[in-house]
């Protein structure tokens, strides 16, 4: 893929953003890594919808930029971003958005731990809530830091969804199986709860995901809600 290229698909992707009703007004953000090790990113202060190639913001690896239009600077939380490549090395695209459902459960303080849709556990299983931090400071990095070791998806608390892939598309993929998965918690839970698979079965299908060629960390059985089994 060449350099316009992979503008024009994170200007896509921000599309899709926009149209699913992930973001609002200027909510949002999205970052790719590029083969020097400095960054494309979303510009603070402009729509998901109305974005366009020229707009990205090319910035180094402490969020200074390098290239860009006159007045467009990166998102405030492009910490939370940086700190995401500075964990891990396989990272290559960060997506930040508000989906409503799921981040309806990270406004309730609830995770996503429980284990009962067979393609969620498969590709992300249980998918934490971290602790609260004030936007644009480094509270939030801070708070993200020690789940990004297991976790390729997390809710921030009383913010959004977070998720981290080796390129933008894996982790737009991974935001859609997040968001489906909370839609079909909320939907279970109104008819009385979901019923988790097995622990064996879980872990029959955790084997499993090097065979569909399902990439990224995985925490195995984690429960962030209840204690874990014995």
């Amino acid at each position: 893929m060449s350099y316009m290229e992979l503008r024009e698909e994170i200007c896509e992707i921000c599309h899709r953003m926009w149209q699913l009703g992930w973001v609002a007004a200027n909510d949002g953000n999205v970052s790719v890594k590029l083969d020097d090790g400095t960054f494309l990113a979303t510009p603070t202060g402009i729509s998901k919808s109305f974005i366009i190639p020229e707009k990205l913001v090319h910035i180094d690896k402490d969020g200074n930029v390098l290239e860009g239009l006159k007045g467009y600077g990166p998102s405030s939380e492009i910490k939370m971003h940086l700190r995401c490549y500075q964990e891990r090395e396989d990272v290559g695209a960060v997506l930040h958005a508000h989906p409503p459902v799921a981040t309806g459960f990270a406004v309730a303080n609830k995770s996503l731990d429980d284990y009962s849709m067979i393609e969620t556990v498969i590709a992300l299983g249980s998918i934490p809530l971290t602790p609260y931090g004030t936007p644009s400071t480094y509270e939030v990095p801070d708070a993200i830091a020690p789940y990004l070791k297991e976790h390729d998806a997390m809710l921030l608390a009383n913010h959004g969804a977070l998720t981290v892939g080796t390129d933008v598309l894996t982790a737009y993929y991974r935001m859609e199986t997040l968001e489906l998965f909370a839609k079909i918690t909320l939907n279970a839970q109104l008819l009385g709860g979901a019923k988790e698979i097995s622990r064996e079965n879980i872990d029959r299908l955790i084997s499993m995901r090097e065979g569909y060629k399902v990439t990224g960390r995985h925490p195995g059985y984690k429960k962030y809600n209840k204690p874990e089994e014995e």
